[in-house]
């Protein structure tokens, strides 16, 4: 596989991002910046906007207005990225575009080949890096729906890009295959500088592979935070009060409770709390210290993203929101668009 360049200045950047459909607003006036390798974690329940974002970040959806610069190079106005600067990026969003009658090898044979890699053996490589080696031979339309989305991983990374875009990669994978995708991430993040984009509704997992999180709803960046923010805003924190905060602190460390602070009215925080928390206040009370206030602080990733978005829920599951048109059947406009957009791309 071809290594991933380093280059100086953000691999992505937009200014007053938009893109409108007939139908309504799937993007709006966003503004994000992708630094080199990073891997970025895009949240939002489904209508966020995502999937418009990353088909505008790949140059299969044109913006309606705004700014979009890939590489430090910015888009062409009315259209998307210069196609120099889309060969250096590599995407699996929604379903990937496989030929089912032909096998693994040979479906990244043909993507080698359009891409104009000489390499011979960058197939062999590629599936025994997305966990296929012993599938390579085996038609695409036999595959289940995890083989196809690690077929189409290893398809994104056939010209080594320097900036992934994977839309729900983890969508239809078993467990070990999570996990292995997890370290193929983060193994291309850390010895080749991949920037990684990439969007799940699993967030448990999305927590463990990504550096950086972007949270969006209604087409808006609500939040852009860091893995190390993040977990200082979902950590678990057990607050102490007691008459005698000296002999408080004092009990703690005897207890070996953990990392703990101070605040100035004399409460504790234990940063890292035990989890029998009965056997805790057992300790202190054999040691005559009788908490007046023992509370739970923090929130799980679940519940900071509904904080930042709210909880109303919104209809259009697996798609952008756009709304049907009164009193007649539903029609996506978008796919007209982005038909035509593809169209003048090519």
């Amino acid at each position: 596989m071809t290594p991933a360049v380093t280059r100086p200045g953000p691999v992505l950047r937009t200014r007053s991002l938009t893109k409108r459909y007939r139908g309504g607003t799937a993007v709006e006036n966003l503004d994000v910046r992708l630094e080199r390798g990073r891997i970025y974690g895009l949240i939002g329940r489904n209508g966020a906007g995502k999937t418009t974002l990353m088909r505008m970040a790949c140059g299969l959806v044109t913006p309606t207005d705004g700014e979009i610069e890939l590489f430090g190079h910015p888009a062409r106005p009315g259209s998307g990225p210069a196609q120099d600067d889309l060969r250096r990026l590599g995407c699996l969003i929604e379903a990937p575009g496989l030929e089912l009658r032909m096998s693994a090898r040979d479906n990244l044979h043909l993507h080698r080949i359009i891409r104009g890699i000489p390499s011979p053996t960058l197939e062999d490589e590629l599936l025994g890096l997305v966990g296929l080696a012993d599938a390579g031979g085996k038609r695409v339309g036999e595959f289940s729906l995890g083989m196809r989305q690690r077929l189409g991983i290893a398809v994104a990374l056939v010209a080594g890009p320097e900036l992934l875009v994977l839309d729900e990669p983890v969508n239809g994978l078993d467990p070990v295959g999570v996990v292995e995708v997890r370290r193929l991430l983060s193994e291309l993040s850390r010895e080749r500088g991949t920037t990684i984009l990439v969007s799940s509704h699993n967030l448990p997992e999305l927590y463990q592979t990504a550096t950086d999180y972007l949270i969006v709803d209604r087409g808006r960046l609500c939040r852009a935070l860091s893995h190390a923010e993040l977990a200082e805003r979902c950590s678990r924190r057990l607050t102490l009060r007691c008459s005698d905060a000296p002999g408080l602190v004092r009990a703690l460390e005897e207890m070996g409770a953990g990392r703990l602070s101070v605040l100035e009215d004399g409460t504790v925080r234990l940063l890292d709390p035990p989890s029998d928390r009965e056997a805790l206040v057992r300790g202190l009370v054999a040691r005559d210290l009788v908490p007046t206030t023992i509370a739970e602080e923090g929130q799980s990733l679940e519940e900071y993203f509904l904080s930042v978005i709210g909880s109303d829920p919104r209809s259009g599951e697996g798609t952008e929101d756009i709304p049907p048109p009164a009193g007649g059947r539903r029609s996506d406009p978008r796919e007209e668009e982005e038909s035509r957009d593809q169209s003048a791309a090519r």
